[in-house]
């Protein structure tokens, strides 16, 4: 695992981890941080057949902004062929996930051996 080292910001680390980008968020996921992550995002959800892991273990407050960080990634990655996974343990995190009904069509893994191992996770529909 290497990380890069372009992304310095306190809300989003990025890496390489078999092939994939890792994607992740820190702290409050509020819209100052989804500003903040936005350009990065979709600087990795770009690419022609993206293969992009969202861990979201390190958040400790995730509201609408963070959805809607999700929502966002996913179509750039379905628009482009790609994959996405989702990492998620938290449960007040977990329970945003499953009320808006995003667990759906991004299935959390609880780690990211899991979400790495498991087949495509974006094959739900809206």
């Amino acid at each position: 695992m290497t990380y890069d080292p372009a992304p310095r910001t306190r809300h989003l680390r990025v890496r390489l981890d078999r092939g994939h980008t890792v994607l992740e968020f820190h702290g409050e996921i509020d819209i100052v941080a989804a500003l903040e992550i936005t350009p990065y995002l979709d600087a990795e959800t770009g690419h022609p057949e993206p293969q992009i892991v969202i861990d979201l273990r390190p958040v400790e407050f995730f509201d609408c902004s963070g959805l809607r960080l999700l929502y966002r990634a996913r179509s750039r990655v379905l628009d482009r062929g790609g994959r996405l996974h989702l990492v998620c343990t938290r449960p007040l995190t977990l329970r945003v996930l499953k009320v808006t009904d995003l667990a759906r069509l991004l299935p959390p893994s609880t780690s990211l051996d899991a979400a790495l191992g498991q087949p495509e996770a974006t094959s739900g529909t809206l």
